[in-house]
């Protein structure tokens, strides 16, 4: 696997990519892959999400935890779906969320590639997974990559909005400053949360926070 990153990242994260633990990420993903194990997204996405918000762009960063398993639907971004792809729950309930706290209608495609232009970081701790197997490369050292992304964005950047939904993603507050950024804390918005993600209200809060720091707000309609 040749990493291909927007040049932003690749200055920001260059010290990251001649470590141990990514050399052997790399090294493993290519042994799956040629011994025909179907890993998801494909190659070219496995960066989607960097190569859509460049680093000084970064105005929220919503994360999730590894990328969906079924055919079709892990492109890259977090809790996102290709054009065409059914809406799998968590994201449906995203949705209504945004829909009952801002009163933009539903949408109809599952794509948040519109968000990663306005400057969503759509993160996923793990970037990539096995084909029908959730989780099955989380203990491939991709969190010490994507927690490195995450200390680089609190380090060298000010006024971003963290959404961190779940104990795993709220298991990350540890690596952002507080002083210089917003943390918003939620339960998951997967079903198994039983509806306690509703009624959070990050997508409001996230654009009064950026408003008061001079900052555009995020156009939540898709």
């Amino acid at each position: 696997m040749d990493v291909k990153i927007e040049s932003s990242w690749a200055e920001v994260l260059k010290s990251e990519f001649d470590k141990e633990y990514f050399t052997n990420i790399t090294k493993y993903l290519k042994q799956e892959i040629a011994s025909g194990i179907i890993v998801y997204p494909v190659g070219g996405n496995i960066f989607k999400a960097f190569d859509s918000t460049p680093f000084d762009k970064v105005k929220v960063v919503i994360l999730g935890q590894d990328p969906y398993h079924g055919p079709g639907q892990a492109h890259g971004l977090s809790f996102s779906v290709p054009m065409g792809v059914a809406q799998p729950p968590s994201l449906q309930n995203i949705f209504k969320e945004i829909r009952d706290d801002l009163g933009f209608p539903l949408p109809h495609s599952g794509n948040l590639e519109k968000w990663a232009k306005e400057g969503v970081f759509l993160l996923n701790s793990v970037l990539t997974v096995r084909a029908g197997l959730a989780a099955s490369h989380s203990k491939i050292g991709w969190s010490l990559f994507t927690d490195a992304v995450i200390r680089e964005l609190s380090n060298r950047r000010e006024n971003i909005v963290f959404m961190l939904w779940g104990n795993f993603a709220k298991g990350k507050n540890q690596l952002i400053n507080r002083e210089r950024h917003l943390i918003l804390e939620a339960a998951h918005p997967s079903p198994l949360a039983r509806g306690a993600f509703f009624g959070c209200k990050h997508f409001s809060k996230a654009n009064v926070y950026l408003e008061s720091k001079g900052i555009n707000p995020v156009d939540w309609r898709l």
